[in-house]
């Protein structure tokens, strides 16, 4: 190669060296090996669960009832499971609790299997899923440092974006393919191995090159202590309160997005498909994107959902279904660099002893707040159509930036005046 040909290909070299600065690293590489297989276990056991339930109930009823059973405890345990979480070794427990996880499938896969399977037993398993998960998420989040470090966070972040909307097109395709030639059963227990998968890779880890946390010591009124903190730092509280607000009522697109398909655009299955497929595509981009020139903090934060807002406001206005394709993938960008802006900057801005009690307020504002949104985009959505259910997340987004921009302002006011005051005089 020449000399002009290697100068030509140095700033695509050092764009790839920063985009996926992390994979340096050996241990995030074990990691998010191990994930990748899961996250792709985890969609399939999801679509075989749901599709389960129809089979026995013929019921949509039935199937947002277990997908409400499997959120509400992040909701209501989601506090308590951040103090957990400070208290514990994050790799030990990781590997506890999906040990757990991976009984759940096996148990599940089995109950299928031999046709003994009632729909209380899926009730019960899921409301079980939901509550072990709800200590696993944000010991998942925070272990994250400990692999990477604080300057790699914002990288690990968004490649874990992107793994996680990679398999969200990946493992319902397999999960699709498994229950029409083995069976729903099968995907159950391929779930549970792909746990065996990502608990090698946790135990396969250079603990030397870990970084962990102290673990905070036992002390009563530690869930209050938790919620003080976040209470008395505006860093933290306004993403979660953003995240509160744009989390119930724009994340909803499984809700919206078969009412702008169906009835907006007059189409069937496969328009729902291209609409959750381009989100996709949009969202891998974006997570690229953020790897590479991502920011931390309040106002990169206020840009991320303002642009999460205009796009589904321009989503929502679409003339045609090219048009809201487009949108969609721009919705898909902009969603995962709110989501990304917004966990980097909690865990950079939280004290050590205190990560795992913020990053469980963030799961309950992100995931916990679906039994809530959900009903609400689907009343919306069925009494004034698909384009009003994404137009409310828009405007749930543009808000959440509104606010923001305004307490970071203040708070720039604030911390210049306080720094002014503590100059000399002379």
């Amino acid at each position: 190669m020449t000399l002009i040909g290697e100068r030509a290909l140095a700033p695509l070299d050092a764009l790839r060296r920063q985009t996926f600065a992390s994979l340096t690293i050996p241990n995030y590489r074990l990691f998010i090996g191990g994930q990748a297989v899961s996250l792709a276990g985890t969609w399939m056991q999801t679509i075989a669960q749901s599709w389960l339930v129809l089979q026995l109930t013929g019921s949509a009823t039935a199937v947002g009832l277990v997908v409400a059973l499997q959120t509400l405890p992040i909701l209501l345990f989601g506090p308590y499971a951040g103090v957990v979480v400070d208290r514990l070794d994050k790799r030990t427990l990781l590997v506890g609790l999906l040990s757990v996880m991976g009984a759940q499938a096996v148990l599940l896969g089995v109950l299928t299997a031999t046709g003994t399977v009632a729909l209380w037993h899926v009730y019960v398993l899921a409301f079980l899923l939901g509550a072990v998960s709800s200590v696993e998420n944000p010991a998942r989040q925070t272990f994250v440092q400990e692999l990477v470090g604080p300057d790699n966070l914002r990288n690990a972040v968004s490649l874990n974006s992107v793994l996680a909307n990679v398999s969200r097109a990946v493992g319902p395709a397999l999960a699709g393919i498994v229950i029409a030639t083995g069976g729903m059963a099968v995907c159950f227990l391929l779930n549970a191995a792909s746990f065996a998968a990502v608990i090698a890779s946790l135990t396969r880890l250079d603990r030397t090159a870990l970084t962990p946390s102290a673990p905070a010591p036992r002390a009563p009124g530690q869930l209050r202590e938790g919620l003080d903190y976040v209470r008395r730092t505006p860093v933290l509280a306004v993403p979660l309160v953003m995240m509160a607000l744009v989390g119930c009522l724009a994340y909803e697109f499984q809700v919206v997005l078969p009412i702008v398909a169906s009835e907006t655009f007059g189409g069937d299955a496969s328009t729902y498909g291209f609409l959750t497929a381009a989100m996709g595509v949009g969202a891998v981009v974006g997570g690229l994107g953020m790897a590479a020139w991502g920011r931390t903090g309040m106002w990169s934060l206020a840009v991320a959902a303002a642009a999460f807002g205009v796009a589904m406001l321009a989503t929502a206005l679409a003339p045609t279904l090219v048009v809201a394709l487009v949108g969609m993938a721009l919705v898909g960008a902009a969603s995962v660099a709110f989501q990304s802006t917004g966990n980097s900057t909690l865990q950079l801005a939280s004290a050590p002893h205190m990560r795992g009690r913020v990053m469980a307020l963030w799961a309950v504002a992100f995931l916990g707040s679906t039994p809530i949104g959900g009903p609400i985009a689907g009343y919306v959505s069925q009494h004034f159509g698909g384009r009003a259910g994404l137009a409310m997340g828009a405007v749930a987004c543009l808000l959440a930036a509104g606010l923001t921009a305004v307490v970071a302002r203040r708070e720039k006011r604030r911390t210049g005046a306080a720094a002014g005051q503590a100059l000399p005089t002379t």
